[in-house]
């Protein structure tokens, strides 16, 4: 059965009427839903994300494969933190005055330069949680706690606290075996 000219024109001119959802802009979309236009479109794409760098990174990650170890075969080496976070802090810090904007941004920094530094020691199936907090010294106390579920077999934290005649910080490394 062949379909006529006026038909498939009607068929073209009723899909043309009937745009996705995902294809239209955020002005388009409001405008066509105010005026009752988007009863029987049908979303064909959800979510679309840019590639960026960091994604072709992950991409080219390796996969670790289960190797039905119960433990690792490497160590955390927690010395060899223990002096990447007292030379991080120590040149960071040293000569600085506590200001509060400086210290929020200061705290991001250094946390990710500890990661990357401990990173590069390249310890295998080891997942790294690096926390920094920086405050003034001004003769109060502070108690800083925390709480993990772990195995202490396997599973370890780096810690040092520097000082200087106007702030104190203090980094932690947990890391914590991924089997």
């Amino acid at each position: 059965m062949m379909m006529s000219d006026v038909a498939k024109d009607r068929m073209a001119l009723s899909l043309k009427k009937r745009v996705c959802v995902s294809a239209l802009s955020g002005r388009e979309f409001r405008r066509r839903e105010l005026h009752g236009h988007l009863k029987d479109c049908v979303s064909t794409l959800s979510y679309v994300d840019e590639p960026s760098q960091r994604d072709d990174a992950s991409r080219l990650a390796v996969q670790v494969e289960n190797t039905y170890q119960l433990g690792p075969a490497k160590h955390f080496p927690v010395l060899t933190v223990n002096h990447i976070l007292k030379e991080v802090l120590t040149n960071y810090l040293q000569e600085e005055q506590y200001e509060p904007e400086f210290c929020r941004q200061m705290t991001k920094t250094i946390s990710e330069v500890i990661k990357a530094q401990v990173k590069d020691l390249m310890i295998p199936r080891y997942k790294l949680i690096v926390i920094v907090h920086i405050g003034q010294m001004n003769s109060q106390s502070m108690l800083i706690g925390s709480r993990c579920l772990w195995n202490p077999k396997s599973d370890t934290v780096s810690s040092y606290v520097f000082r200087n005649s106007s702030l104190f910080a203090l980094a932690n490394v947990y890391a914590v075996y991924f089997e």
